[in-house]
């Protein structure tokens, strides 16, 4: 009797409208908010907000780092981000300027450091030296990236070594600002494919694009979009041509003269970072309207502009 008087009370309170303690509350009425993104969710340093931490430094010897240029800058001012700044790639060619007890220095994003925690810089010896006393080993610094940094020239390109017309891959270099995105397609005419970004800083196209030339349109993180043509299925070769990643063209239009340079060795990612590739996707990119394809200089070797490598 007490079981069946505890389910008709159970009943009639359920009739009258009163809540059961177990219920779930009402929803609000009304759209739902964006979730916000997951704390630690892996992104570069973008848009100058202010970020502070700490500064140590490290020496590459030479080496290009994980993002896979041939050498370190000719400046030697350079960084290397842990992985939720590095972000699998998307730091790589950015600029922040860095702030410690001696002054202000600005360095290239060129490396994964991946025992660094968010907020840790593993400096350039240089560029430590920049705005503290090596001594001091370690100090608390503040950060913001640089928006639309001054360029060292037109953009460069590298098809990576092994690329054929059934597996492209390609280095951008001399953006200013992280990247978004790269697209590709044969020719002048027709769809743009998406290349995948590798956390090694080249772009993949796993099922090839075919035998080129090719057309290469390339979007920072801030909306500059540009696209050069006659990119040439040239393997371990810098192509550099006129089109700037924002500022205009270089100026006159011409063609850049070749700068002779001791060989390069090929672009591979510094052992220092030894996270795994992942395999890309080949979804296609809509096509969108875009400037006139730009043509770019095919250069045999080329000495690196200071704070950007090819």
């Amino acid at each position: 009797m007490a079981v069946l008087a505890g389910v008709l009370g159970l009943t009639l309170a359920l009739r009258a409208g009163a809540t059961p303690a177990c219920a779930a509350p009402p929803r609000a009425a009304g759209p739902l908010a964006a979730p916000a993104a997951a704390p630690g969710a892996a992104a570069p340093p973008v848009g100058g907000a202010v970020h502070k931490g700490k500064a140590t430094f490290y020496d590459s010897k030479g080496a290009g780092g994980n993002c896979s240029y041939p050498s370190a800058p000719a400046n030697r001012l350079y960084v290397a981000l842990g992985p939720s700044e590095y972000a699998a790639g998307a730091a790589c060619g950015g600029h922040l300027d860095v702030t410690g007890p001696k002054g202000t220095v600005r360095v290239l994003v060129m490396d994964q450091c991946p025992e660094c925690a968010p907020g840790h810089l593993d400096l350039s010896r240089e560029a430590f030296a920049r705005i503290a006393d090596p001594v001091q080993g370690v100090v608390s610094v503040s950060y913001r990236a640089v928006v639309d940094p001054p360029l060292p020239g037109p953009l460069a390109f590298r098809i990576k070594e092994g690329a054929s017309r059934y597996w492209f891959a390609v280095l951008v270099a001399d953006h200013g600002n992280p990247l978004r995105a790269v697209e590709v397609r044969q020719g002048d005419s027709g769809g743009w494919r998406a290349a995948d970004r590798q956390d090694y800083n080249y772009w993949l196209v796993e099922s090839g694009v075919g035998p080129g030339p090719f057309s290469i349109r390339v979007t920072d993180v801030y909306g500059h979009r540009v696209t050069a043509g006659g990119v040439r299925l040239t393997p371990g070769q810098v192509q550099r041509g006129t089109v700037r990643m924002y500022g205009g063209a270089t100026a006159g239009g011409g063609r850049p003269a070749t700068r002779s340079a001791s060989p390069r060795p090929s672009a591979s990612p510094s052992p220092r970072a030894t996270s795994p590739r992942p395999s890309p996707s080949a979804a296609p990119a809509s096509a969108g309207p875009s400037a006139p394809d730009t043509p770019v200089v095919p250069l045999a070797a080329e000495a690196p502009a200071a704070g950007c490598r090819n």
